[in-house]
């Protein structure tokens, strides 16, 4: 070891004649060199440190030869005389000796080179003194703050660890984090393995790296000749520190491990709760052996990861439940129908890993009815937890069942919201109920704090139906408001109705006009297989990702190829409501023309309003008119109008200047069969009209 510069001796002019009293206090011995002799004489403290006795040393530095080894006697003179050559006016040197009892000291020197007026080195004056425990200490500092360093390291693999841990949600996550992020780089680990107890077997889920799986090790038992398993027997850890402990410790796995050249390995029990839930190993090719500091590391580590391995398994079996509630509350199967194509999707939000809240209220249905029309549902109930999904269920089935016993899409939506309200539950819905006419096209739509439904035409446009809706299901109950109106549109053949939550549309911060405007020109843009779109728009929200759930119902009508018998729709008019009368003209007159009885359209029309507005106005309740088709001998189209009044209707004389009277009359000439039939507490007055088949 070399010390020059700063520390080396630099003697003053004035150093004194005789300076042994000041070394000996420092435990130093002096030495005086002439270069011009040879001759290097020294005091009896420089006699100790060479460990020579005086009579032992005849002034020549070649006799020190017996205490300073070849090596380091060549290094010295070296250093000296590279000191000289190159102008330098001190050196210093550690060095080592053997003393007489064989031992090794180490030895420090420090010399003043003293040249005269042409520069030549004539004198070399200067200290000696035993380093032995001055290099002890250093070495023993040097090797403290390896230790210290070496800790703070392992410290920081185990909080980085930990804290990449803290976002693992999934068992996999958990993985990766072993593996790629913080594990086995940090680690310094070539291989990792991993596995779970799983009913008295540990079943592999992690190696690696690629290439490293051993035959027969995917699932074992716990009682075989394996370290994980060894470990979760004896919930101890287990550090295997050379080749040849793992081959006489392994017999059977060590074959299978040569070409990996493993040097040691570190295998962990995983336990939470005093109970082994896996096991881990760490193979390493490049150490030997695991200091006690580095034991107590990676079984800290190990601990870490199992609180966060069992955390995520949590988590999966949660999200298990979870989605196989959600999957039990919504349609097993969507069914087919002649007339249209349908596609129906739903993703479950994301909710940052909160367990028990990756379930929600969305749900969709489809609901055959009679008459070849058909009931799209889409729907969501407040909150995102079982309880919504268990309410949602409900709400799902008794729609379905309000539907199918034939009433009217507003009367459903009211009876809807009466059981929500009358369920043991503070959750509300919203809702939009579509009941369509596939055969006519007519679709009528009723809204329950719902947003509004998209409408593709065949052409690709895309437009945003405006429905005047009631408020979401079970408030209307309990704020008294059950009117709900109904909206009528047409679809015509290639026309797709989307219904969609909100999850697809809501984003922070963004308003909701913008969002369904944004939504329109995607599904524009979109491809006009219903299927390809559903799963385009889900991409999208999957890509948005959010913590909200999306439900999608989309129906495309397709043109038929044959006529359709028994097709149906049907309307209620409440008195006084202006705008339900208009909508029951509007589909009277869209069916009559899709049912191919465009020469009678006025008639049917006119017969039609006569009859609505009679019931209206000598009854006291609402109307229900319904339309169907009917198939025989002739085919014929049937208009029936029901009423809650069992007076029977009957004609009067209308005088000439009576502006009423003349509405049987009317019904009589116009129609080519009529009559009235009692219904319990009301009647029906029917008329059909004999009408040529569709072209």
């Amino acid at each position: 070891m070399v010390d020059r510069g700063a520390s080396a001796l630099s003697l003053p002019d004035d150093w004194p004649a005789h300076p042994d009293p000041i070394l000996a206090l420092n435990r130093m011995g002096s030495f005086d060199w002439d270069l011009d002799t040879g001759l290097m004489s020294m005091d009896a403290q420089a006699h100790e440190a060479f460990d020579v006795s005086p009579d032992e040393y005849d002034g020549r530095p070649e006799t020190l030869a017996v205490r300073v080894p070849p090596g380091e006697a060549r290094r010295l003179d070296a250093l000296v005389a590279q000191a000289i050559k190159d102008g330098s006016e001190n050196y210093g040197a550690y060095f080592r000796i053997r003393c007489r009892d064989g031992e090794l000291r180490w030895t420090h020197t420090q010399g003043y080179i003293r040249r005269d007026d042409s520069g030549r080195p004539r004198r070399i004056v200067g200290i000696v003194r035993d380093a032995t425990s001055e290099l002890d200490e250093f070495a023993a500092h040097r090797q403290q703050a390896f230790l210290d360093e070496a800790r703070r390291e392992q410290t920081n693999v185990v909080q980085l660890t930990t804290a990449a841990l803290a976002h693992a949600r999934t068992v996999q996550d958990v993985i990766d984090v072993l593996k790629d992020t913080h594990g086995l780089v940090h680690l310094g680990a070539a291989s990792l393995v991993m596995g779970l107890v799983e009913a008295g077997r540990i079943r592999l889920i992690a190696e690696g790296p690629a290439g490293s799986f051993v035959p027969g090790t995917q699932v074992t038992r716990i009682d075989e000749p394996y370290p994980m398993s060894e470990v979760v027997r004896t919930l101890s850890p287990r550090f295997i520190e050379s080749p040849a402990e793992f081959a006489a410790d392994y017999p059977i796995l060590w074959p299978h491990l040569t070409d990996l050249h493993i040097t040691s390995a570190a295998y962990l029990p995983l336990i939470v709760q005093a109970s082994p839930i896996g096991a881990m190993g760490l193979l390493y090719n490049d150490r030997r052996g695991f200091t006690p500091e580095e034991r107590n590391i990676l079984v800290a580590l190990g601990s870490s990861i199992a609180q966060s391995l069992q955390r995520a398994m949590f988590y999966e079996e949660e999200k298990d439940i979870a989605q196989g509630l959600q999957q039990a509350m919504l349609p097993r199967t969507i069914p087919s129908l002649p007339g249209a194509d349908v596609a129906v999707r739903y993703r479950a939000g994301s909710a940052g890993g909160v367990l028990g809240r990756d379930i929600g209220g969305d749900w969709y249905d489809l609901i055959p009815l009679p008459g070849g029309r058909v009931g799209a549902v889409i729907g969501d109930v407040q909150g995102h937890d079982t309880h919504a999904a268990a309410v949602m269920g409900q709400l799902r089935i008794v729609l379905r069942a309000y539907a199918a016993e034939g009433h009217t899409p507003a009367t459903v939506m009211a009876r809807a919201s009466v059981f929500l309200h009358e369920l043991d539950t503070d959750r509300f819905a919203t809702c939009l109920y579509a009941e369509a006419d596939l055969s006519t096209g007519v679709v009528q739509v009723v809204r329950a704090g719902h947003i509004d439904l998209l409408v593709r035409a065949a052409d690709g446009s895309c437009r945003r139906v405006a429905v005047a809706g009631g408020l979401p299901l079970g408030l209307s109950a309990e704020f008294g408001s059950l009117e709900y109106p109904v909206a009528t549109v047409e679809l015509d053949p290639g026309d797709t109705l989307l219904l969609t939550t909100d999850g697809l549309v809501e984003q922070p911060g963004a308003d909701l006009d913008d969002g369904m405007l944004a939504l329109a020109a995607f599904v524009a843009a979109g491809p006009d297989d219903v299927r390809a779109l559903a799963d385009r728009l889900i991409e999208v929200a999957e890509e948005r990702g959010g913590d909200d759930d999306v439900a999608l119902l989309l129906l495309r009508r397709r043109p038929l190829d044959t006529p359709r018998s028994g097709g149906r729709l049907q309307q209620h008019v409440a008195p006084g409501d202006a705008e339900a009368l208009t909508q029951a003209r509007h589909m009277i007159r869209a069916a009559v023309r899709a049912w191919g009885a465009r020469e009678r359209a006025d008639e049917i029309e006119l017969v039609a309003d006569e009859l609505i507005t009679n019931a209206l106005m000598h009854t006291e309740g609402a109307a229900i008119v319904t339309l169907r088709v009917l198939n025989g001998a002739d085919r014929r189209l049937r208009v029936d109008v029901e009423d809650s009044s069992s007076a029977l209707p009957r004609r009067r004389e209308a005088g000439v200047q009576g502006v009423s009277g003349r509405g049987l009359l009317l019904v009589d000439l116009l129609t080519d069969v009529w009559g009235v039939e009692a219904r319990g507490g009301g009647k029906c007055v029917w008329c059909e009209f004999v009408v040529a088949p569709r072209p």
